[in-house]
């Protein structure tokens, strides 16, 4: 029912915007957050794609004009770990409860990827959410029914039984043997041959990448600690599988001793890493795996601790890890690591994901422009987009949004975003 809404939506949609043509007039151009900017300039859309550049303010016949020449426009920013489809501030029982249908989700995921794009981000990864809710608030907008950014899903994250994931994990027995007879618990998988057939099934419903929990984790209000949850060889089955079905595969991984087997098992990103020592950033080194460090996920722990939102349990891994906060993504960054920008929305209230980069550079140490490029060019490479987007080149898509001040020096600069375009079509503003 929900798909077909969606189409239904997306047909009654119109695409006018989309077969238009935009002059993007920037008084000054980030065309790649690696290079310097260019001073005043033009970027000319055609059928969502960047056709030129030119110098200046020019505009083609019949072209819409849209007059940013006071502001600074840059590549839309990128957060590669997003959960759309929850909110902030909620219990960690509320999940359990009726509003949390599938139905009800996607609802909250098309108004929470508003916020996001409104924010200036033009394309997520949604890293663990209800199948049929992520999905379909994914198409809805992909299909052209809403606005919002281009987004990339997971669905439910692998995890063992008891683990971060399992949402069972603390109920009644009655209540875990209703949720497990449903045959709502797939996602949580034990040895190597069931958790490579978790990766399948999530492959064939639609996902386009994969997550597992190779550690335990903070907001669950189980008690089996930090560290390392899944055996290597079926973090080894997760990943081989995931590669195989030509996906991607994140880890939630905190403590050190996950993050290496994680590592090792051939991950692609490893997500928080909030206890990563010498020797999990030597290996993400040599094996080119990239760190989405989520600092802004330190700042939402800091909103709700001690307000009776996080169980006790949840309580004791906060404070544990805010004692970390950013210490790992400093030392990852000296040494070379590849970083993305992820934030963890949710964890904290939608729309500050602009927030990290200067978390980024007040908690890690990064320039400033270093922020910038794993806020564009940094995600676009980790999920496999950087054909399409992360720079703002004559036939990629017109992903942009346009700010005050210089993002280059100052962080908080892409906090005062004022247009945002994606794919082509700008993104209807508060």
């Amino acid at each position: 029912m929900i798909r077909t809404l969606v189409a239904v939506a997306a047909l009654l949609a119109a695409p006018s915007a989309f077969a238009q043509t935009f002059a993007i007039q920037a008084g000054r151009l980030i065309t790649d957050a690696a290079k310097p900017a260019r001073g005043p300039s033009t970027v000319i859309v055609e059928k969502g794609r960047i056709v030129r550049i030119d110098d200046g303010a020019t505009a083609p016949a019949g072209a819409t004009v849209v007059d940013l020449r006071g502001k600074t426009v840059l590549p839309g920013l990128i957060d590669v770990h997003v959960h759309l489809t929850m909110n902030a501030g909620e219990p960690w029982y509320q999940g359990l409860t009726t509003k949390y249908s599938e139905a009800y989700a996607t609802t909250v995921g098309l108004r929470n990827a508003l916020t996001t794009a409104r924010a200036g981000f033009t394309t997520v990864r949604d890293l663990g959410g209800g199948t049929d809710a992520s999905m379909a608030m994914r198409d809805a907008i992909a299909e052209g029914g809403f606005p919002g950014p281009r987004i990339q899903v997971s669905g439910p994250a692998l995890s063992i039984i008891g683990g971060h994931g399992d949402m069972t994990a603390g109920l009644a027995p009655e209540l875990r043997d209703a949720i497990d007879h449903s045959g709502a618990q797939f996602w949580v998988c034990t040895g190597a041959e069931e958790c490579a057939r978790a990766v399948r099934k999530l492959a064939a419903a639609g996902a386009d990448a994969i997550k597992f929990h190779a550690t335990g984790g903070v907001l669950d209000p189980g008690a089996m600690g930090l560290e390392q949850h899944f055996t290597d060889a079926e973090m080894k089955a997760i990943c081989d599988t995931a590669h195989e079905m030509h996906r991607k595969c994140a880890a939630h991984a905190h403590g050190a001793r996950g993050i290496e087997a994680a590592v090792r098992a051939g991950v692609d990103s490893i997500e928080h890493g909030t206890f990563a020592d010498d020797t999990d950033i030597q290996l993400m080194k040599a094996k080119g795996t990239t760190f989405s460090a989520t600092l802004m996920a330190f700042s939402g722990l800091n909103m709700y601790l001690g307000k009776g939102i996080f169980s006790p349990n949840s309580e004791v891994k906060a404070r544990q890890t805010l004692d970390q906060w950013g210490k790992a993504l400093g030392r990852a960054y000296k040494a070379g690591v590849k970083i993305a920008l992820g934030t963890d929305a949710a964890v904290y209230p939608h729309g500050r994901n602009g927030e990290e980069i200067g978390l980024m550079v007040s908690k890690a140490g990064m320039t400033p422009r270093d922020a910038l490029i794993a806020a564009t060019k940094g995600g676009a490479d980790l999920l496999g987009l950087a054909a399409e987007t992360g720079t703002l080149e004559t036939g990629k898509s017109a992903d942009l949004i346009a700010v005050d001040g210089d993002p280059l020096t100052d962080p908080a600069a892409v906090l005062h975003v004022g247009y945002v375009m994606v794919a082509g079509k700008p993104i209807p503003m508060p």
